[in-house]
């Protein structure tokens, strides 16, 4: 299992810098339409009906993300001020989602309700990891099979969680290229590069799909008797 998960260490990484690679590469190159992120944002808000949602600056790299709570359509500083096929592609990107929430996209109304049970289930599977490691603790509030119960069901929350977010973000993505390309923001070669850079950031999300799957079939593994090695 340790190898398995440093694997999944491994491919992470080298996803997570192909991004970062991909996406710096990508914001060197200017959009002919000149527009920014920002700018963006805000006409694919527009374009959907979208009135209630604020364009935001967020410190730091990459940290680009929707916020349903509070509906706003957070840009990191390269995103927001970059007039690049980079920013273009997770600006439309970020907007997708705000464009699910407006339209109720199934996907992504069970994505938000489970995020506090995720983050339980998360905080669960971190306490009975410790309560296997040091087992002598653990076995004196509950046995070794209610231990490995318990983190099964924690780790299924967690791999539910991790599966659902793909097609929320795949869907994100399509709704950002098609909006893109009808709207004349990118040309045919900035249409590709801004296509490339989203799939790369979907298969961070691959990865962690199916690490979280590897995961629970190991604990199912465990519980149902089979080899602890």
């Amino acid at each position: 299992m340790i190898i398995i998960l440093i694997a999944f260490m491994i491919i992470g990484f080298i996803v997570s810098n192909k991004l970062k690679n991909k996406f710096n590469k990508y914001s060197q190159i200017s959009l002919r339409s000149g527009l920014s992120g920002r700018e963006i944002a805000e006409m694919m808000l527009r374009d959907n009906g979208i009135y209630d949602v604020q364009v935001l600056s967020v410190p730091g790299h990459l940290t680009d993300h929707y916020n349903p709570a509070n509906k706003t359509v957070n840009l990191s500083p390269e995103v927001y001020q970059g007039r690049s096929a980079a920013a273009a592609a997770v600006a439309a990107h970020e907007c997708g989602h705000a464009v699910q929430h407006a339209t109720a996209y199934s996907f992504l109304e069970f994505r938000s309700a489970m995020v506090p049970i995720q983050n339980l289930s998360a905080k669960i599977l971190n306490f009975m990891m410790l309560g296997l490691m040091f087992l002598g603790f653990g076995a004196q509030m509950m046995n070794v099979e209610s231990i490995l119960l318990i983190v099964v069901i924690a780790q299924f929350v967690i791999t539910l969680f991790s599966v659902v977010t793909l097609p929320v973000e795949f869907d994100a993505s399509k709704r950002a290229l098609a909006w893109i390309d009808q709207r004349g923001i990118v040309t045919n070669q900035e249409h590709t590069m801004a296509k490339d850079a989203l799939n790369w950031a979907a298969m961070t999300y691959v990865v962690a799909a199916i690490s979280a799957i590897t995961q629970l079939l190991y604990w199912v593994m465990i519980l149902t008797g089979g080899s602890r090695d």
